[in-house]
């Protein structure tokens, strides 16, 4: 068993962190996780609104520059007072020469992981250069990095086996997730087709409470629901129907893919290319157009045999190749 004391420097969003940390506790690592950029009791999740969040809506471009700042200081205290003997780094880009600086004064072996495009995230070069490797979900980038000279892998996202749930049966095409352009546009194409739709999250929800804290009072006509965590997400996704996973523009293939299957559900995934990492007709259902999705969610609602027989084909899948445990495992080499 390995006995090696690992840090988890990771952002807050849905609980990762911890998730990667009970993985690592499974191959025998004792770990500790701390949440970069948590705002945990309410007066803090009040500072950041005023603080962060509303100068930044108001164009103030040293909004941003604060927050990093801020979160680069906490996690370069972290770093200091650790006794890990490793640290895992998940996202970060918005940790800066404080931070790493820390990490090179206590010739800590770390590796970065991360689970969302270059283009997206605010990485400057130099940092890029400090962990001993770095892991994507994307493939291009572990190619474009590779070319900068870094030591790149690519690891896939993955399902969360530790966290319990309970399956939330119902006859619905479920989207749990935010609300970007190309999401909008499937969701509301399904209504104008009287597929019976459900939405979960607050960029969704029509409560009045999620209008202010999105800073949006307009929102399309898509039955929807407030935010759920994470183990409500799995019993949703995992009684519906089937549950849909619409990309945007990344390049790897996101958490809800593994998670949908990992669930017990069915899902309709929008990425040809999937077959990498699930059998499409046997494993999981691809769509490529609206006809083609429109089909796929009739016979889902009516043909629940079918439905049955991919969701638990896919969550076999899923149990055998695509756990945290697994990716633990593939990480675990990279330090040395």
């Amino acid at each position: 068993m390995n006995h090696n004391r690992l840090l988890v420097i990771s952002p807050s969003f849905h609980g990762y962190g911890i998730a990667t940390a009970r993985a690592f506790e499974a191959i025998g690592y004792d770990t500790d996780v701390f949440h970069y950029d948590e705002f945990a009791s309410w007066s803090a999740k009040f500072r950041n609104k005023v603080q962060f969040e509303l100068p930044d809506r108001l164009h103030r471009s040293t909004a941003g520059q604060r927050m990093a700042h801020w979160a680069t200081l906490r996690a370069a205290e972290k770093i200091r007072s650790t006794d890990a003997t490793r640290v895992l780094v998940i996202k970060g880009d918005c940790l800066h020469e404080e931070f790493w600086a820390a990490v090179a004064s206590r010739s800590l072996p770390t590796v970065l992981w991360l689970y969302d495009e270059l283009s997206h995230m605010r990485f400057q070069s130099q940092y890029l250069a400090a962990p001993r490797a770095i892991l994507s979900y994307s493939p291009p980038d572990v190619e474009q990095l590779g070319a900068w000279g870094h030591r790149a892998h690519h690891i896939a996202d993955a399902f969360d086996s530790f966290t319990k749930f309970t399956v939330a049966p119902s006859d619905s095409i479920v989207f749990v997730g935010a609300r970007y352009a190309s999401r909008e546009q499937v969701m509301t194409q399904l209504v104008a087709a009287n597929i019976d739709v459900h939405a979960y999250g607050r960029d969704w929800s029509h409560h009045p409470a999620d209008r202010l804290r999105t800073w949006s009072y307009t929102r399309p006509n898509v039955p929807a629901s407030r935010d759920i965590d994470r183990s409500h997400a799995y019993g949703v996704m995992g009684g519906a129907a089937a549950a849909l996973n619409i990309h945007e523009d990344q390049s790897g293939f996101t958490m809800r893919t593994f998670e949908i299957p990992g669930a017990g559900g069915l899902q309709l995934v929008d990425r040809p290319d999937i077959g990498e990492l699930y059998e499409p007709g046997k494993e999981v259902e691809v769509f490529t157009s609206t006809e083609e999705l429109v089909a796929l969610c009739q016979r889902a609602l009516i043909d629940r045999t079918w439905r049955d027989r991919i969701a638990e084909a896919g969550q076999r899948r899923t149990l055998a190749e695509h756990t945290f445990v697994h990716r633990a495992r593939q990480i675990d080499p990279l330090w040395d």
